[in-house]
């Protein structure tokens, strides 16, 4: 289950529990929506409430990331996982955007406001 929320160019999303190929093909539309709206969009992916995963959101991702490369700015991702710590350092080489992890929720949102 996610729970997202756009305000200008930040696209939020929280996930709890389990992040399913329907929740990750809605947070697309969302951020759809805000390229449409705004350009380039900033990311806010908190998973610290992220049970698991299936494989077909891996896919997705990466499939979604490579055709939409250039319409990041900057991707906050909340998690203290060293598994997806270790997945968004790799996304760095397939998207033009500036990606940090954060353990702190406060500190991720301070970070991907700031102009």
């Amino acid at each position: 289950m996610i729970s997202t929320a756009i305000d200008k160019n930040l696209v939020s999303i929280s996930v709890l529990g389990e992040f399913t190929l329907a929740d990750f093909k809605e947070f697309e539309e969302h951020i759809l929506y805000g390229v449409k709206l705004e350009g380039r969009v900033n990311l806010l992916i908190d998973l610290r409430d992220m049970v698991n995963y299936t494989v077909d959101v891996m896919w997705e991702e990466i499939k979604f990331t490579r055709a939409h490369e250039r319409e990041f700015g900057k991707v906050a991702v909340v998690t203290e996982d060293q598994w997806i710590t270790w997945t968004a350092w790799l996304q760095r080489f397939f998207v033009d955007a500036d990606i940090e992890v954060f353990a702190d929720y406060d500190a991720a949102v301070n970070w991907v406001q700031a102009t």
